[in-house]
């Protein structure tokens, strides 16, 4: 760390986690009648999920999986992507979003980010786009919308699939419209720091009903429809394989616990709304940090909440910083390490060089805690710290 980063005494200092899940008796119970039913794997509360889910989102299917990752591969192979296909997508993503595409033996196509809403930039589009492309995968950053309207544009006129990665955007609307029921197919992660949560688990929803009964085949091995009943008084010993499937099928045990979230959802997110705003007017007049982008024109989920350090106004830089809040007691993250920074898609020839605003904002990107448990006066001691910080350590 520079000579001249300063750190004073603290005190009163706090321990805050980065992120924990809100998890009562309410969930616990669920769980507890989902064990005591004898049907553990996929089964009634899976089916239940979905159909609550589905209305949520206001899309006629949802598909119950293990993890969001399942549901852009299975979204993928269903589409027919395959060798010698490319996908677009975002550099700055979690990683499985491109490993997906490589896995159905596509290659993957990054375009630069929008340096304001971090989510991928719909004017690079068309410029990326080949004879190979096959779909285009926007990821919804931290819980704010991607410009859906001009990428499905350029979708249909190029005859394109949009799979929406819909991992931080439980809750997000677009224009008035929920994603979940806007692109072709959305896939979603209910993994243990997401606004809902099943502690593993994803979900897809889509429009096409053909569609949607081939990922659900090919979630549970390729097996014919309703195989996953045969168990059941109600089911049969025989089943036929379709497709050379997958094990991605999402257990009543997991769906248990997300009926139960899904009831708490809106007040989790009103929180969620109400932490962000004490942030965003805390840190209104904090030069040195770049807020998270919102607008009344669409729903932001505030999965994360990102500040953005500008390095030219402070004596420290971004990492400095993480380990400055860290010996105040404060759990952070960064979102995300661009995919072509990782040593597996640098042998793959990409450069995080080639995507400059994704490289900017990843250098200067510090995700706070936030999340429904956490308590206000919690939220008001990151600001604190973080203030103290940047001020201390100004140029």
């Amino acid at each position: 760390m520079n000579s001249s980063v300063q750190s004073n005494v603290i005190e009163k200092k706090m321990n805050i986690p980065y992120a924990l899940p809100l998890v009562g008796e309410e969930e616990i119970a669920e769980v507890v009648a989902s064990l005591t039913s004898n049907w553990l794997s996929r089964g009634p509360k899976t089916m239940e999920f979905e159909g609550l889910f589905a209305k949520y989102v206001q899309s006629p299917h949802a598909l119950g999986l293990n993890s969001c990752t399942a549901g852009l591969h299975l979204a993928q192979l269903a589409l027919g992507i395959g060798a010698g296909d490319e996908v677009i997508t975002t550099p700055y993503t979690f990683v499985s979003t491109a490993n997906t595409i490589i896995q159905c033996g596509a290659k993957p196509v990054f375009v630069d980010i929008d340096p304001v809403t971090m989510n991928i930039n719909p004017n690079l589009l068309e410029q990326a786009i080949t004879p190979r492309t096959k779909a285009i995968i926007p990821v919804h950053f931290a819980g704010y919308p991607c410009d859906m309207d001009p990428i499905l544009d350029i979708a249909r006129r190029h005859n394109l699939k949009v799979i929406e990665d819909a991992a931080h955007a439980v809750h997000t609307q677009y224009r008035g419209r929920m994603v979940g029921s806007i692109g072709d197919i959305t896939c979603f992660s209910f993994y243990a720091t997401k606004n809902l949560t099943t502690g593993e688990g994803g979900m897809i929803t889509l429009n096409d009903p053909e569609l949607a009964d081939r990922i659900r085949v090919m979630s549970l091995h390729g097996m014919s429809k309703n195989a996953w009943n045969r168990y059941s008084d109600k089911g049969s010993w025989f089943y036929e394989v379709e497709y050379a499937g997958f094990k991605y099928n999402m257990t009543d045990i997991q769906a248990a616990l997300g009926i139960t979230q899904l009831r708490r959802l809106v007040n989790m997110q009103e929180t969620r709304e109400a932490y962000a705003k004490i942030y965003n007017e805390a840190f209104a007049h904090n030069d040195t940090l770049i807020l998270p982008h919102d607008s009344a024109e669409h729903r932001h989920a505030w999965h994360l909440y990102v500040i953005r350090l500008k390095e030219h106004m402070v004596n420290i830089t971004r990492s400095e910083m993480i380990e400055l809040l860290k010996e105040a007691g404060i759990g952070t993250s960064v979102h995300f390490i661009p995919v072509p920074q990782h040593p597996y898609y640098r042998r793959l020839g990409y450069r995080l060089e080639d995507y400059p605003e994704c490289m900017a904002a990843y250098e200067a990107e510090i995700s706070l805690p936030l999340y429904p448990s956490m308590s206000e006066e919690e939220i008001r001691y990151v600001i604190e710290q973080v203030n103290r910080i940047t001020a201390e350590n100004r140029k």
